[in-house]
């Protein structure tokens, strides 16, 4: 296939898994908005939080990318099985059907469906849904980036740099080195977001960085970092290499979403 080709099936891709995003979305809002208690929280054996929701809208993703793609494997946070085939040379879908479950239980609507398409250890494609602001980001390697309110479809772009730096900051892990890494930055702003949705801010132009000097897990940050380069940002480790997936342990580093690459005495 040529070029062109592989473009067009990337993008009638990107609008499947958008499909998708959006059911999933549509299972998790079923409970989000009962008072049945079907969403209550239990407890995984990480001590993170897992709600029925979670596992409603993993069931949604997984049969519908294996019918979309049946050559390709899902891997999923809430299958502990299916992170078998993670490794850094293989082409995976790696979702994080809720991500943001304390925002789902707090009730603010800052929770999203992350889908992500995995290439030799890089995001290629990616989609995050906020189905409670019904809001979705999407975009992949050479498509550009793209932002959906309300169904209406729009280009975003990271923004120019500017005089005062707008940090988007995690409403649940600000901690004590991401405060002093910020203070590094100088005149700066804190703009507040959950989830993934924090990459999308800077995608957007609405922020200039998101730090994050806390664990964090592949399933994460893959779609939302293939957003944010599809957007002209850069997703780096604190020593400015790219984020690796598939690696023998599922953490992340520490690093640094941006709409620039930023070096410097910031990372002392």
């Amino acid at each position: 296939m040529d070029q062109s080709g592989d473009m067009e099936q990337l993008e009638e891709r990107l609008q499947a898994v958008l499909v998708l995003a959006r059911q999933a979305g549509a299972a998790i809002m079923q409970l989000y908005t009962g008072d049945d208690k079907r969403w209550e929280v239990t407890h995984k054996a990480d001590n993170s939080l897992l709600t029925q929701a979670d596992l409603a809208a993993h069931l949604v993703l997984v049969a519908g990318l294996q019918q979309l793609t049946p050559d390709i494997p899902v891997v999923s946070e809430e299958d502990v099985a299916s992170q078998q085939v993670r490794h850094s040379s293989a082409r995976f879908w790696l979702i994080d059907p809720l991500d943001g479950t304390k925002e789902f239980v707090a009730r603010n609507g800052e929770f999203t469906v992350n889908i992500a398409l995995i290439e030799q250890g890089r995001p290629v494609l990616g989609v995050v849904f906020a189905p409670a602001l019904d809001a979705a980001y999407m975009g992949g390697s050479g498509m550009g980036a793209f932002r959906e309110l309300q169904g209406v479809r729009t280009p975003i772009h990271v923004a120019s740099a500017g005089n005062v730096v707008r940090v988007v900051a995690s409403k649940s892990h600000l901690n004590t080195e991401t405060e002093q890494f910020i203070a590094r930055l100088g005149a700066h702003e804190l703009v507040q977001a959950g989830s993934s949705l924090k990459f999308c801010r800077v995608a957007e132009g609405s922020a200039d960085i998101y730090p994050r000097l806390a664990p964090t897990c592949e399933w994460d940050t893959a779609a939302a970092q293939a957003v944010l380069e599809a957007a002209g940002g850069v997703v780096t480790d604190l020593q400015g290499a790219p984020l690796v997936y598939g690696k023998a342990d599922v953490l992340n580093p520490s690093f640094i979403a941006a709409s620039r690459l930023l070096t410097g005495s910031i990372f002392a």
